[in-house]
Parts: C-alpha cells; sequence; structure tokens
C-alpha cells in the first residue's frame, strides 16, 4: 500500500529535478520577474483550487485555527511569516543563479541541504543527531571548503540557497497543526505580499511576451504546485527522514543535467568536492537505513 507513497516522493524530486530545462528558457529575464510572475500565478491557481475543490478542508481549518489558544496561533502566524520569507528569498536565489551562475552550483546547494538542516535542527530543535552523523556534517563542510578554494562564487551563492531553504525546512518542523496545502498556499500568499512592495522598482521594462507567460504557467503548474503537493501526499502515508532521502534525486538529476545537456565545465576540484559530498550524504543517511531495517526485522519476529 505504500507504493503509492513512494510514487508520489519520487516524481515529486524528479520534477524537480528538470527545472533547470524550462528555467534556463528564460534566462534573458530577470530573477526578479520570474518570481513574482511565479508567486501570484501559483497563489492564484492555489486559491482556486482550495475555494472551488477543497471549501470543506478550507472550513474545517479556519474553525480550527479559532479553537486553537492564543499562544498557539501567534506561534503558526509567526512560523508562517517566515516561511514565506524563507521560501521567497529561496526561490528567488535559486531562480538567480540558475540564469546567471551555474546550474551544477543549485546542484551543489539541494547536495548540501539536507545535512545543513540537520544540523540546524539540532541547534535550534535540539533534535539528536548521532556520531556519525557529525562525522558526515564535517566531512561536507570540508568538501565544501575544498570546493570554495576555486569557485568561490558558486559555493557562496550554493551555501545561501542551501541555508534558506534548510530554515524553511526546520520552520515546517514546527508547523503541524494546519492542512499543508492551505499552509503552503498562505506561505506563497505572504511571498507575494513581500515583494509587491518591490514591484514597481524591481519589475524591469522588458516586454512579457506570451512565451514568458506561457513559461510561467508551466512552471507554476508542473514545477511549484503539482510536487508540492506530490511532496505533501507522500508525507500521509511516510516519515519526514524517509522523504528526505529522496531529495537528493533532485540535485543528482540537476547535476547530470548541468554536465551533459548544458556542457557546464566541471573541474577535478569541482568532481572530488561533489564525490565527498555524496559520500557525506551516504555516511549522513546510514542510521536512517537501519532504522528502518530494524524496524522491518521487529514487524517480522513479532509476526
Amino acid at each position: 500500500m505504500q507504493y503509492k507513497y513512494y510514487l508520489a516522493v519520487i516524481s515529486a524530486f524528479t520534477i524537480w529535478g528538470f527545472f533547470s530545462l524550462i528555467l534556463k528558457s528564460l534566462d534573458t529575464f530577470p530573477a526578479f520577474d520570474i518570481l513574482i510572475y511565479r508567486t501570484a500565478i501559483s497563489v492564484f491557481i492555489m486559491l482556486l483550487v482550495s475555494f472551488v475543490l477543497r471549501p470543506k478542508v478550507l472550513k474545517k481549518n479556519i474553525n480550527l485555527y479559532k479553537t486553537l489558544p492564543k499562544k498557539t496561533k501567534h506561534k503558526v502566524l509567526v512560523v508562517n511569516l517566515l516561511s514565506g520569507l524563507f521560501l521567497s528569498l529561496n526561490w528567488f536565489f535559486f531562480i538567480y543563479v540558475m540564469n546567471n551562475v551555474s546550474v551544477s552550483a543549485t546542484s551543489l546547494a539541494y547536495l548540501i541541504c539536507p545535512i545543513l538542516t540537520m544540523v540546524l535542527a539540532y541547534l535550534i530543535l535540539k533534535e539528536k543527531l548521532f556520531k556519525i552523523q557529525w562525522f558526515s556534517a564535517a566531512l561536507s563542510l570540508i568538501s565544501c571548503l575544498i570546493l570554495s578554494f576555486g569557485n568561490f562564487i558558486d559555493f557562496f551563492y550554493s551555501m545561501i540557497i542551501a541555508f534558506t531553504y534548510a530554515i524553511y525546512l526546520v520552520l515546517q518542523r514546527k508547523n503541524q497543526d494546519m492542512d499543508r496545502f492551505l499552509v503552503l498556499t498562505f506561505q506563497i500568499g505572504v511571498a507575494v505580499i513581500l515583494l509587491l512592495p518591490f514591484s514597481p522598482n524591481y519589475i524591469s521594462n522588458i516586454e512579457k511576451t506570451s512565451f514568458f507567460y506561457i513559461m510561467i504557467a508551466l512552471i507554476a503548474v508542473v514545477f511549484t504546485i503539482i510536487p508540492m503537493y506530490l511532496n505533501i501526499y507522500a508525507l500521509k502515508g511516510l516519515n519526514s527522514a524517509v522523504v528526505g532521502i529522496f531529495i537528493y534525486l533532485n540535485p543528482i538529476i540537476n547535476f547530470l543535467i548541468a554536465v551533459f545537456y548544458f556542457k557546464e565545465h566541471i573541474s577535478l576540484l569541482q568532481g572530488l568536492s561533489f564525490g565527498l559530498i555524496g559520500i557525506s550524504v551516504i555516511i549522513f543517511n546510514i542510521p536512517n537505513f537501519k532504522n528502518k531495517i530494524n524496524k522491518r526485522k521487529a514487524i517480522h519476529v513479532k509476526i
């Protein structure tokens, strides 16, 4: 029965892995233009879905929010306002780096992100980390330092993308009270509200062609709403640790596209750094795999 959840999460991160193919077609447009139109169209479609296709869920969650204690209401509001801020920052830097720096830099960011998320969760949420995971984090840090020697700009932007998304993910661990789709709609709505004041000064005068609007609509539906919904659906049947493992599909596909499709040059130093980060990722997830195996053994013993 869990196969459908695995299919959902694999589909979500595979879709995100091919995002560069569409985004690079808009590299003549500034990152802010792409971001504001992407967020606005996404939130419009999601509001439409919530009001037309999920009115009962919307009403139920509004009533749920009203019944929450005042302190919990405040926490939910603050967490989702901050989530909207960091989500918009992450999307902006991702688009900017993809179209103005390199595709491989975005791949590196999402290789680092899960480990950085766990370290931040330890520091902020006091979640436990095993010694082997600390070793993995140290190995990843060494890899990043090696990479920074010859490619400081790539490393710098990769860390910004990874950090903003890691903070966003950590915030979601304190955000379990409401329906996930509605929460996401609210967060993207916050991103739009935060971006609107900057629009008059930062939206370019470049003519928005029909091709631009078609690509933005494609990004909003195929590369934003669908994978995010699939990710939410997968979390119904799989725990977050299992779902987190599949995030690596995104940077692996992205990296392969950067090398074989966009023909980006990867130096020996970059190759070594990426390889070490890949090893650190495997080491970091050893406790998760062991835990999964032990649970399966326990189930068989009970049977």
